[in-house]
């Protein structure tokens, strides 16, 4: 004869009170952490839940605090290297805060119409984290309205807090490292400037290509910097594009590292030495770059995930302060990419 299974009842607040010889209300400021409860009373309540081993309801929760603890995450890609790095360093954070994380990708121009339209988070979040994201005026207002706490990573948003880094020096080492090793004829793969996503650090990356060739006394020419959509993909057109020229340049700097590797296939195919032929330098320290023997600028992206969302707890604990800018140093990483000029091919 098989003993049947009892399921067990559901620990309450009611039981919680009991045991703890209170009011229902003064266990529920206990377990928020209010101010008007005594230690001794607190402490007394904690003993008890934790006794009872009770778990508060999400939804009661709501009802008494406002509160939805869950954070919104605008990003581009969602399951691209820099971004899920963000968003791992952010979630490991929030996580042991109790809060859950919402995604909300909007990378192509659909997705973005609509949820800057309807603004999905509404109700649903109690802050914002944005992903090195570029926002129009009107979006800007649209998030402003919702009148949450929101940090920037990656990106900037006028009178918000924002963690990253200086793309424009990051930019500059790059190419000083390469003009060190002897090269003049330096092209830059890039993304397009036109693209709202990544707008700021296509220019701000630019201007670090620019600012550094100037410091050399080398004359930047429009065509030295070509464009393409970031990503592998874009870095294999652009590097074609470069090889279709009768003069190639001796050395390459690509905006992003997933560029850097697309246009390292494209050399490789075409039977070209890197760095004996072409040297070649990224930008992030993409997992993938030490596979591909890659010098890049590397960028504490987990880091700044994790930042981000500790300023985020700061401003839900009530924190106040004037708009920060956190800037984390990015640090060049010489792998066997790079090289002296050699003789041409």
């Amino acid at each position: 004869m098989t003993t049947p299974i009892v399921a067990r009842r559901s620990v309450s607040i009611l039981d919680v009170a009991r045991r703890a010889g209170v009011s229902a209300s003064t266990v529920s400021r206990s377990l928020r952490g209010a101010s008007n409860v005594s230690a001794d009373t607190r402490d007394r309540v904690l003993q008890a839940a934790h006794e009872l081993a009770y778990v508060p309801s999400p939804a009661a929760s709501r009802l008494v605090t406002g509160r939805t603890h869950a954070i919104g995450v605008i990003v581009p890609f969602a399951t691209r290297w820099y971004f899920s790095e963000v968003v791992g360093g952010a979630e490991s954070v929030l996580r042991v805060a109790g809060y859950d994380l919402l995604l909300y990708n909007i990378g192509d121009r659909a997705s973005r119409s609509h949820f800057f339209q309807t603004l999905p988070l509404r109700r649903r979040v109690d802050a914002v984290l944005g992903v090195a994201s570029s926002f129009t005026d009107a979006e800007q207002q649209a998030l402003t309205s919702l009148g949450l706490p929101l940090t920037m990573v990656g990106g900037r948003f006028n009178g918000f807090h924002r963690v990253g880094i200086d793309d424009e020096m990051g930019a500059a080492t790059a190419v000083r490292h390469l003009v060190r090793l002897g090269h003049r004829e330096i092209a830059m793969i890039s993304g397009d400037p036109d693209d709202q996503v990544g707008r700021a650090t296509t220019l701000a990356r630019r201007a670090g290509f620019r600012r550094a060739l100037g410091e050399a006394g080398i004359d930047a020419q429009p065509d030295q910097v070509v464009s393409e959509p970031w990503g592998v993909r874009g870095g294999i057109h652009a590097m074609e594009h470069l090889l279709s020229r009768a003069r190639l340049p001796t050395a390459v700097f690509a905006e992003s590292d997933e560029m850097a590797l697309g246009a390292l296939q494209t050399l490789r195919k075409t039977g070209l030495d890197v760095p004996g032929h072409i040297s070649l330098v990224g930008f992030d320290d993409h997992e993938m770059a030490p596979a591909g023997d890659l010098t890049t600028v590397a960028q504490p992206v987990y880091r700044q995930g994790e930042l981000g969302a500790r300023i985020l707890l700061g401003l839900l604990a009530g924190e106040r302060s004037a708009a920060t800018d956190i800037v984390l140093p990015t640090r060049l990483v010489v792998r066997g990419s790079t090289g002296p000029v050699q003789g041409r091919p």
